[in-house]
This record gives structure tokens, sequence and C-alpha cells, in this order.
């Protein structure tokens, strides 16, 4: 296994953070009980936006990173599992796996069986948010 790694110039870096990632859902009361209910993210705030009929909803991360939600009614399914182009999947830091499979289970989710991380040999394993978008759980100790 060929492994590599890369010197850090963070001079050179114009980005600071990630800020947001912005997903987009169709069922805004499924939507809330998995991000908000399920993982524990906070609603920072709440739009709804009557030209377009959707809502936006700006949810906290841990860390300092936001999630934005919009609710579209009519919007397109997802193409593929998991190989369309553009966002894989949203991947979330966890201290312990363990306990958060637990409440998954608890809460009616299936997660995809641990798995192990060839590289850092972290556990992590995937469940799907209402909509089908991949969410990755990654134990970070």
């Amino acid at each position: 296994m060929l492994i590599r790694v890369y010197p850090s110039h963070p001079e050179l870096c114009m980005i600071k953070s990630l800020h947001h990632v912005a997903i987009i859902g169709s069922d805004k009361a499924a939507s809330l009980r998995f991000y908000r209910d399920i993982l524990g993210l906070q609603v920072i705030a709440e739009h709804y936006q009557e030209a377009r009929g959707s809502w936006k909803i700006d949810l906290s991360v841990s860390g300092g990173s936001q999630l934005e939600l919009f609710i579209f009614n009519n919007a397109p399914s997802r193409l593929s599992y998991p190989e369309a182009r553009g966002l894989r999947h949203l991947g979330f830091g966890v201290d312990d796996l363990g306990v958060v499979l637990v409440k998954l289970a608890e809460s009616g989710l299936v997660a995809e069986p641990v798995r192990v991380d060839p590289y850092t040999r972290a556990k992590f394993t995937f469940v799907r948010d209402p909509d089908g978008l991949p969410v990755e759980l990654y134990q970070c100790r």
C-alpha cells in the first residue's frame, strides 16, 4: 500500500474553515427528525421562502460548521447511490460509534455494517437520510 503525506502550507491557503454544506430534502418533518432529533444538530434559523415554496433551515454542527437544509416538495430524486457526480456523502465525526449505533437503532434507523478505515484504522459506518443521501459516521478517537 502506497501512503503519501504532503507537507502543509497554511500560509498559502485562502480557506479558513468549512462554513457549511447545503443539501436538498423533500420532507421537512422527516429531515428535522433525522438531523435535529436523531443526529443532534441544533437549528439556528428556519426561513420559509414563499416565492420558491421552500424552506431553508440552518443547523449547527459541533466545531463551528453548519448544514444548510433546503426543503423542496418536488425536487428530483438522487440519481444513483453512491457514485453520482457531486456530493458523495456527508461525513460526521463522532466520539463513540457504539453509542451512536445504539441511538440510531432506538430511533428505528439501520446502519450499514461497521468498517475500519484502512489508512487511519478508525471505525465508521453509513446511514441514509430521509432522501437517501449517504451520511457517514466516523469515530474520531
